[in-house]
């Protein structure tokens, strides 16, 4: 007995020469490793696999990948979604019932189709903000107009809006038109193109969610603490206003008169949000864009800050904003950015250019950074230097393998993948 325990004993202690392997890793910097786990699992499943788009028709599919989602808190956000959206088109009163349940059904649709549930599924966010910004013109809480001018002076020293609007030419009109008044409504969209081909796989749906929540939650604000823009106190001073005065398109006006056009009269005249002035989500959208541009083009930044500083000049020279609304339109922004970044944006890899050479996917905060850790809510860094080829591993580490095929469709498009690997820790 006591040689066979010995035996037994000597067959475990001649594993211990081999526990210098985990550790090896931190001998090779961090990106050789991450390049040669690329290479490595580039042999045993081609990137086309991971990148490329869904192209079934067929509601079965849809209907698998539900059957075969791991289903976590995050998914709540589609019962918040629907329910916000369906009260939202109950009580918008500018549209029929036809309307309404076409729209519905149309959006039902695409959520069934696979071709379509790729792209819709992660635009809920935005579609719901649309049909909530429109459904708003029916809460009346009482409108502040002392506030944000007094917030101006206290940190400022001066209405910094009426300082730059003070002296109007032509061409700032037009250099001020185009950011606030083209830029902005087109940017998403070409931001989102250029994300889809050049980021890592994923992104773009991260980055529609983000735009999203931070519009929803901003007109949450507007809703709840209603006040008044730059032009109402240049026309009706710091008198008290009420929800019978129309909107007014400020320095746009002169856009209308310079082209002989009637776009953005009509357009703010009519526009259901007239006191929405804090947070701008012009800012919020800007600086939203911003961040995600630079976090695929890193090189780029200095341009995107620009850009940020010309859409924060022109809301206050067109008298829309005042400069406190841009700084709570961004905060906003931001921390909806790290949140985001912390948790579910993909990382970029080295020497990938574009969606389709990418073979897996790094969600969330990179290990080896130390910067931006707003958002870490305390589950620990991710080990995303394990070298577990088509594991568990890879999920648990916030990177997922196109060789794994545990995971669902579904879950590829929504944040219930990252989430639900790390409880299951």
């Amino acid at each position: 007995m006591k040689k066979s325990f010995a035996a037994r004993s000597e067959y475990q202690k001649s594993y211990i020469p081999l526990s210098w392997l985990p550790s090896f890793p931190a001998i090779i910097p961090h990106r050789i490793r991450r390049k040669l786990r690329s290479r490595i699992r580039s042999r045993q499943s081609p990137s086309s696999s991971f990148s490329s788009l869904n192209r079934s028709f067929s509601p079965a599919d849809t209907i698998r990948s539900l059957r075969e989602h791991r289903w976590s808190f995050y998914d709540g956000q589609y019962l918040l979604l629907t329910i916000l959206g369906i009260f939202s088109l109950c009580i918008i009163s500018s549209y029929g019932p036809i309307f309404k349940t076409t729209i519905a059904t149309l959006l039902l649709i695409s959520l069934i189709l696979p071709i379509t549930r790729q792209f819709f599924l992660p635009f809920l966010p935005v579609a719901t903000w649309l049909t909530f910004f429109y459904a708003c013109g029916d809460w009346r809480p009482p409108i502040w107009v002392r506030v944000l001018p007094s917030l101006e002076n206290i940190f400022y020293g001066a209405n910094i809006s009426n300082i730059l609007s003070a002296h109007k030419n032509t061409f700032l009109d037009i250099m001020a038109w185009l950011p606030y008044g083209i830029i902005h409504f087109g940017a998403p969209v070409v931001w989102s193109l250029i994300m889809f081909v050049f980021a890592s796989p994923g992104t773009v749906p991260v980055f529609a969610r983000s735009f999203g929540y931070m519009n929803i939650i901003g007109v949450l604000i507007q809703l709840s603490f209603p006040c008044s823009p730059p032009w109402y106190e240049n026309m009706y001073g710091l008198a008290p206003a009420d929800y019978s005065i129309k909107g007014s398109p400020a320095g746009l006006a002169r856009i209308d008169e310079l082209f002989g056009i009637a776009l953005y009269t009509p357009t703010f005249t009519g526009s259901p949000m007239v006191f929405g002035a804090f947070p701008s989500l012009h800012a919020g959208s800007a600086v939203m864009e911003a961040l995600f541009m630079s976090h695929v083009f890193p090189r780029l930044r200095p341009f995107f800050v620009v850009y940020v500083l010309w859409l924060w000049w022109a809301t206050m020279y067109l008298s829309h904003h005042y400069a406190v609304d841009l700084v709570g339109g961004s905060l906003l922004a931001g921390v909806i950015f790290y949140v985001a970044k912390a948790k579910f944006l993909p990382r970029n890899q080295p020497g990938k250019k574009t969606r389709w050479e990418y073979d897996y996917k790094e969600a969330g905060e990179d290990p080896t950074e130390q910067g931006y850790a707003l958002a870490d809510f305390g589950d620990g860094p991710h080990d995303g230097d394990d070298w577990t080829i088509g594991s568990s591993s890879s999920i648990s580490s916030g990177s997922i393998s196109p060789i794994d095929d545990s995971h669902s469709h579904w879950e590829e498009e929504t944040p219930a993948l990252h989430s639900s690997s790390e409880f299951k820790r």
